[in-house]
């Protein structure tokens, strides 16, 4: 989906690019220590954000200018929030306690706009239309984000045969691809035509999980003992090299065959720390495994502007891969070493790309930084008043 920006955004843009000149010319990142706002309600008068940025903290969201880092609005929010690009060039999802609501990140506003849904999981852009999967009842809603812009679309609404952790995407032709499984037990995935009749299915997937799209339109979904690729009607299995080799959260890019996976081996870990990635090669359809010489979370992986895999690791490095040679070709120093908690909800640092630039946060020091992925060096940082746990920002869906 291409789309034209307003005149706000266009002037945004030219100030990104003023930035980007500026940061060029200083090899040294610049430290931001961004004042906080006063607190806003929701109805709190509208502002321009540009090419925002947002971060989780324990009790609400930080804007953030994603031109300079500077914090532009603190808009508080009680629990436990989760945040995704909702598709278009102002909107982010923000998944709460009752449902999806809608931020415009740009005018710094959490609507009141609310796609209500029990345990609202997965957010998946493609193809122009965003997806949403309501774990807590099964129920799949299938929206333009353009509509976003005049109000709470109305979308299609599927049902899952029964509640679980799942997730679903709409292709190109209109198909809908969702997968299988109840609380207790996830076990594959569904295709329906655009009728909604079902015209592929795959139970040979346990504990399915998490999904992305490679070249071609090749979806992949990671299980317990590999991943399942659905491409031209078919689904195909490719087994992990070892029994138990959990793939659960994946990473693609629209131009690469390649898939990028993390990779579990361990079963019965209370909280396996893996140092292995996978590359799932859609086209021959393979696995390899990378050692990057540290441990990583789920919030690590990411693909950069040409392709490259990016692990963010616990020694405070964006590891930068080659998906064709299988191999890590750099490695950029972002923060401090850290260690993944326990518990999956507790602080700890991710990363966040768009365009030429990758966004990592830093809960041990309340900062979000970014590095430019041409240069490969850290370009500037802020410091929060409280520190940032999930980051997210506007992206515009770029699948045709």
């Amino acid at each position: 989906m291409k789309s034209t920006r307003t005149a706000v955004l266009a002037t945004a843009a030219a100030a990104g690019l003023l930035l980007a000149a500026a940061c060029g010319s200083s090899p040294r990142p610049a430290a931001v220590a961004s004042p906080a706002p006063a607190p806003a309600s929701p109805s709190a008068p509208a502002q321009v954000v540009a090419e925002p940025i947002v971060a989780t903290y324990d009790g609400g969201l930080y804007i953030l200018d994603g031109t300079t880092l500077a914090l532009a609005r603190d808009i508080p929010l009680p629990g436990f929030n989760r945040v995704n690009p909702a598709g278009d060039e102002s909107h982010v999802m923000v998944s709460t306690a009752t449902g999806f609501r809608v931020l415009d990140a740009v005018a710094a506003r959490l609507k009141d706009d609310e796609f209500k849904g029990a345990k609202p999981g997965h957010v998946v852009r493609h193809a122009g239309k965003t997806v949403l999967f309501s774990d807590g009842t099964g129920e799949v809603t299938v929206f333009d984000p353009k509509e976003l812009a005049n109000g709470l679309p109305k979308g299609e609404v599927y049902t899952a045969a029964a509640p679980h952790h799942g997730v679903a995407i709409e292709l190109s032709g209109g198909e809908l691809l969702v997968t299988l499984g109840t609380e207790e037990k996830r076990v594959g995935a569904l295709v329906l035509g655009k009728d909604r009749k079902e015209i592929a299915r795959s139970e040979k997937c346990p504990g399915v999980h998490g999904e992305a799209t490679a070249k071609g339109e090749a979806v992949v979904i990671g299980c317990e003992d590999g991943v399942l690729i659905y491409k031209d009607g078919k689904f195909r299995k490719v087994d992990s090299p070892d029994d138990y080799g959990r793939v659960g959260n994946q990473a693609g890019a629209e131009d690469s065959a390649i898939v990028l996976g993390d990779y579990k081996k361990d079963p019965e870990a209370e909280l396996e720390r893996p140092e292995r990635i996978s590359l799932i090669d859609t086209a021959a359809g393979t696995m390899s495994l990378v050692d990057i010489g540290t441990s990583y979370t789920f919030r690590s992986l990411a693909r950069g502007p040409g392709g490259e895999a990016l692990v963010l690791g616990t020694d405070g490095g964006i590891h930068v891969i080659d998906p064709g040679k299988g191999k890590v070709v750099d490695t950029v120093e972002v923060t401090g070493e850290w260690r993944e908690p326990m518990e999956w909800q507790e602080a700890r640092p991710a990363i966040f790309v768009r365009g030429g630039t990758a966004y990592v946060s830093e809960p041990a020091t309340a900062q979000v930084h970014a590095v430019d992925l041409a240069t490969r060096k850290k370009i500037k940082s802020v410091t929060l008043p409280k520190p940032p746990n999930e980051l997210s920002g506007v992206k515009a869906e770029t699948h045709h």
